[in-house]
């Protein structure tokens, strides 16, 4: 594939990649997404994720280690480094990034093991919890109203290649959680079954909350169990994505056991 050239910052590829860089959301409006960097397009590839576009710089091209990755795209494009600079959210922007479509809007799957995020609004703390929830055999994530954008480029980053291997529902309200048919997990720190002490059902769906102020009482109220993580160190409460990473590897633990 022979890449075509884009030398005008006013371009209307360039002028969308900005806009998908800056604002968090913009790819529920344009229905595409952009990733920054070989790793996270060499991790769609991996799980059959197609490139719509790949974008590079001429040294991109160039590179033998790069360019057959750059050439899976159905698209190529070449662009002046500054130009593609101007399309980046890193301290040091990547000599290439890709265009993958919007994967279509879906709602959520009965009966797979699960986690929701209500509330969850650092970006970190979503890629974060979408990793673990990748390595620890999770199906899908659930995202309600509120939580940060799961396909923005700092939720991207963060959860280095995890969104390919899960299925994502985002925009969801708490009544759309009574049809995934099974039982529900929360944590809390006043909680009087500590975790390592509870029957954990599977597959289940672990619920998180906002940062500082937990799962709200409408959630709450439909979880099945609300457990404490033990805290030996004396601290008031664990970070989300910590406490997501315990309750699941927690859960993958004991699968093998049930079996």
């Amino acid at each position: 594939m022979k890449p075509r050239a884009i030398a005008s910052r006013d371009n209307p590829l360039l002028v969308r990649l900005r806009r998908l860089a800056s604002h968090p959301a913009a790819y529920r409006r344009l229905g595409q997404i952009w990733v920054e960097g070989d790793h996270l397009g060499r991790a769609a590839l991996a799980r059959g994720v197609p490139l719509a576009l790949a974008i590079g710089t001429e040294a991109a091209w160039a590179d033998p280690d790069l360019a057959p990755l750059l050439g899976a795209a159905r698209e190529g494009v070449v662009v002046p480094a500054p130009l593609l600079a101007a399309c980046s959210t890193l301290a040091s922007p990547a000599p290439l990034g890709f265009v993958l479509d919007l994967p279509a809007p879906a709602a959520p799957a009965p009966g797979l093991s699960s986690v929701v995020l209500e509330g969850v609004q650092d970006a970190g703390n979503v890629g974060s919890v979408l990793r673990s929830a990748a390595a620890l055999g999770v199906a899908q994530v659930l995202a309600l109203a509120g939580t940060a954008a799961l396909w923005s480029p700092k939720v991207l980053r963060a959860g280095m290649g995890a969104h390919f291997a899960l299925r994502l529902v985002e925009s969801l309200a708490p009544a759309d959680l009574d049809a995934l048919g099974v039982p529900l997990l929360a944590t809390s720190p006043h909680a009087g079954v500590a975790l390592p002490e509870a029957e954990l059902p599977a597959p289940c769906a672990w619920v998180f909350g906002h940062e500082g102020q937990g799962v709200t009482p409408e959630v709450s109220q439909r979880c099945a169990l609300t457990l404490r993580i033990p805290q030996p160190g004396g601290e008031e409460s664990l970070g989300v994505a910590a406490a997501a990473a315990i309750c699941l590897y927690e859960s993958a633990r004991r699968a093998p056991m049930r079996r």
